[in-house]
């Protein structure tokens, strides 16, 4: 009996130490005190974090002063974590923010927490990421930009987060042992921003071969991602297969039931992918070659990544085959680890809604055990699956907050209708809803919808108006009363419209004249551009304030603002261009010209508004010039043509960023204008087919380019806004 007992207490001291809930003899535990001296080095040792085990399976978290210290407590690595962001964000006004370079503002001393705080979280599962933000934003990160973003997931309390890198190192195994040759298999992978839609069976071979470097890099990478995130007690999620398979692999088993997939975003017939039925006995021999292959390179979790259709067709619509499909999926992981979940999004039942049909999704969500298969409602911004699927039939699925695509940089969230749906989530979605998530394409703007979200899953008390006003205060408010009043505005009058897909300033598109059928002839700006104008008036008044928030924050508004401005001033050129007027054309021409250097001017003050990082992170991956090169077209590609000459993706990722926008877009627009001016001089009717295909070759040509951009320019963006403010205020009076 005793035996027993010392056997029993080793086992549960090792597994503390295993959690990271171990607590040395001041109550502090290592991972919340790394944490600590990451972000804050210099109040590091004024924090005390307890772990504390009980019998509840809710999460919760507390907080307050002992003895000239805070005390925060909680039943896990996560919670703390939730629980020191409380403190952050509501007694010390301070925001992390999910970039590195992003400095943690503190108070010289620390405030006091006068009443005990106690939280308990309504949801146990948050999930993070996107398939498509391994493209849009990550591709190219390294140890100490994931570094700082594991750390605000760990903050906002995230215990889901994708985990898709490093997976090619895996998959380079796999399809070694089934036959197929070195060149085979890297030119099969894409390169190293399109591997999302790789990975999701949309494109293969594009920009290919990707360098065995990459695979290595990538390999330890990850293994450092899931080693951190598992310290804060997360639960990450890994791939598993979905039935994409190299086209080359029907030569050696000629009798494997594959088929090659729809078209995906204009790329030609060569780029297309291919699809192995799961009810062929290969399938399964697959699955569990990539499973163990995996689980041995980077430990397991047991819930699995899988999305066999997205934005592709199903072989066979024929809901028995769909039944099938999900059936034999989920059987094929539960054969190599019986412990096994498969988490799947629902983007393709928003994206073709047509052709999935209620009885064809519920055919394919039934076949699998009930509590096997967690869905992610991947756009309730805009569309609630849940709620047109009598709640996914039984099925667990999350609440997720999309609000961004292709990481385009516009002001767009609806603050007060997310309150509302989440509310509503907890009242009438049923006992199997499973968490909520946030699922953006790309990083950039609007980083307060997503923290928002994630505050959403406690039940910590407070209004969109207190939580604005808390907002405010971390940007800058607790030293100026006007940050605080142009937040209340955005709230107000900006931030009243969910994202769309396609959004825009007009200075990033492709240029055309006014009233050009294309879908982004027109930005959806949903408010009076002259409002956003005076909340930059508003943000100006406070002064060249000491911090990243409130930075960030005038080069986000001005770039908006000075961005909708540019499209009265290509109207303007097309009013003068129906009037065959070449004096009113080429002044507004040298207007428009004027105003995209002042923008680039304008957004080469921030680092996290440069293409500079973005192209030096890319580089920073080659072991060669060659391998830089290489890394840099595939960085510009993304961007700008985002794949062929002509695909539909066109423009889709495009940024407000210093460097691009001088370079690429100014680059169009000039061409654009001249092309406009000189047709009209020759009594010529403007051909926009002509300049369609001129502009189409010189937007390739400038993917080819090589140039190393500055990660900033060294100016005050305060200095510069007010600058700009001044120059351009005529227009909005």
């Amino acid at each position: 009996m005793k035996t027993n007992l010392i056997k029993w207490s080793a086992l549960m001291i090792l597994i503390c130490i295993l959690s990271g809930c171990q607590n040395n003899t001041n109550g502090d535990n290592a991972v919340m005190h790394r944490l600590c001296e990451r972000l804050f080095p210099q109040h590091s040792d004024h924090f005390i974090f307890q772990c504390i085990k009980d019998t509840t399976s809710t999460d919760w978290y507390s907080v307050e002063s002992i003895d000239g210290k805070i005390q925060i407590c909680g039943n896990n690595n996560n919670s703390l974590a939730v629980g020191l962001n409380h403190y952050l964000k509501y007694y010390c006004h301070t925001n992390v923010s999910w970039y590195a370079d992003d400095e943690v503002k503190m108070p010289e001393s620390l405030p006091e927490v006068k009443e005990k705080v106690t939280s308990h979280a309504k949801c146990s599962n948050r999930f993070f990421l996107n398939y498509c933000t391994f493209g849009y934003t990550l591709p190219y990160w390294k140890w100490e930009d994931w570094e700082r973003l594991i750390d605000w997931m760990a903050l906002n309390g995230i215990t889901m987060p994708l985990a898709i890198s490093g997976q090619e190192s895996v998959w380079y195994k796999v399809w070694s042992k089934l036959g197929l040759t070195d060149e085979q298999i890297r030119s099969y992978f894409t390169g190293p921003a399109h591997l999302p839609w790789h990975r999701m069976s949309n494109v293969d071979y594009w920009q290919s071969p990707l360098p065995t470097s990459w695979l290595e890099g990538q390999e330890k990478l990850q293994k450092q991602i899931l080693q951190r995130e598992r310290e804060f007690d997360m639960t990450p999620v890994l791939p598993a297969f979905s039935g994409h398979v190299p086209k080359e692999l029907k030569e050696l088993y000629p009798n494997a039931k594959i088929h090659q997939m729809s078209q995906w975003g204009g790329y030609d017939e060569q780029y297309r992918s291919h699809f192995i039925e799961p009810m062929d006995t290969l399938f399964t021999t697959i699955q569990q070659m990539y499973l163990k292959e995996q689980t041995a390179m980077y430990g397991t979790d047991h819930i699995y990544g899988i999305d066999p259709f997205n934005e592709v067709d199903s072989p066979n619509w024929n809901e028995k085959y769909l039944s099938d499909v999900s059936e034999k999926i989920y059987e094929s992981i539960r054969q190599e680890d019986e412990e096994a979940t498969w988490l799947q999004m629902t983007w393709m039942f928003y994206h073709s809604k047509e052709k999935w049909t209620q009885p064809r999704i519920r055919s394919f969500l039934e076949a699998v055990p009930k509590d096997k298969l967690i869905l992610l409602d991947y756009y309730c911004d805009s569309t609630e699956i849940w709620r047109e699927t009598e709640k996914y039939y039984g099925k667990p699925y999350m609440w997720c907050y999309l609000g961004n695509f292709g990481g385009n940089t516009m002001m767009v969230g609806n603050l007060d209708d997310v309150d509302f749906k989440i509310n509503r989530l907890y009242t009438e979605g049923g006992n199997n809803v499973y968490g909520l998530g946030a699922t953006l394409e790309g990083f950039d703007v609007n980083p307060l919808m997503y923290e928002f979200v994630f505050d959403k899953a406690w039940d910590y008390p407070v209004t969109t108006k207190e939580w604005i006003h808390n907002w405010a205060l971390s940007r800058g408010g607790k030293e100026s009363k006007h940050v605080v009043k142009a937040w209340e505005l955005l709230h107000q009058k900006i931030y009243t419209k969910h994202a769309t897909c396609g959004q825009a300033v007009l200075m990033n598109a492709r240029p055309m004249l006014i009233g050009t059928d294309s879908w982004n002839t027109y930005p959806d700006i949903h408010y009076k551009n002259v409002e956003l104008w005076k909340i930059l008036e508003e943000l100006l008044k406070a002064g060249e304030l000491d911090n990243a928030g409130y930075r960030y924050d005038v080069v986000n508004v001005a770039r908006q603002s000075l961005g909708n401005l540019f499209s009265d001033f290509r109207d303007a050129f097309t009013a003068e261009y129906q009037k065959k007027n070449l004096a009113g054309m080429e002044l507004w021409a040298a207007r428009m010209d004027t105003l995209l250097l002042d923008m680039d001017r304008l957004l080469s003050t921030e680092e996290n508004f440069c293409i500079g990082k973005w192209i030096q992170d890319a580089k920073d991956w080659g072991k060669d010039e060659a391998e830089k090169s290489y890394y840099e077209e595939n960085a510009r590609c993304i961007l700008t043509v985002w794949g062929q000459k002509a695909t539909q993706l066109n423009d889709y990722a495009n940024r407000g960023w210093g460097g691009l926008t001088k370079d690429f877009y100014r680059m169009r627009w000039n061409k654009f204008t001249s092309s406009v001016i000189a047709a009209t001089k020759a009594g010529q009717q403007y051909d926009a087919k002509a300049f369609y295909d001129m502009i189409t070759e010189a937007e390739y040509q400038w993917t080819l380019q090589s140039k190393d951009y500055p990660l900033v320019s060294g100016e005050s963006p305060f200095v510069v806004a007010q600058e700009l403010f001044n120059k351009y205020k005529h227009y909005f009076d």
